[in-house]
């Protein structure tokens, strides 16, 4: 597991992004996270780029709240995300069909 949510969100999506599967995509992702690692981050894709940056965006597309341990462990396999949504620990706001391309988008380590 990522020990932070910085190295998360600064290094370790930089690898797990797949440029080839995020054609045609135009949208802005934010993320809240909750509890011992507490921030706030957002993610572009557009141009079969990724870019994160710390702190709140003006007009995300969609904004997923979740507690930053319980992030860690989707990003690693170790908690299944549709489970943890369905459960509550994930929680989404705007397009829905944003955070369901995220598993398009991202390939994090198992």
């Amino acid at each position: 597991m990522p020990p932070t949510v910085r190295e998360l969100m600064t290094e370790t999506i930089k690898t797990a992004f797949q440029p080839d599967k995020a054609k045609g995509v135009d949208t802005i992702m934010q993320f809240i996270f909750t509890g011992a690692q507490a921030s706030n981050w957002y993610v572009v894709i557009k141009d079969q780029k990724c870019e994160s940056t710390e702190g709140l965006h003006p007009a995300p597309k969609m904004t997923m709240t979740v507690d930053s341990e319980d992030y860690l462990k989707i990003s690693t396999g170790e908690l299944d995300a549709t489970m943890a949504f369905m459960k509550g620990k994930v929680k989404v706001s705007g397009d829905m069909g944003v955070a369901l391309g995220m598993g398009k988008y991202f390939v994090f380590g198992k």
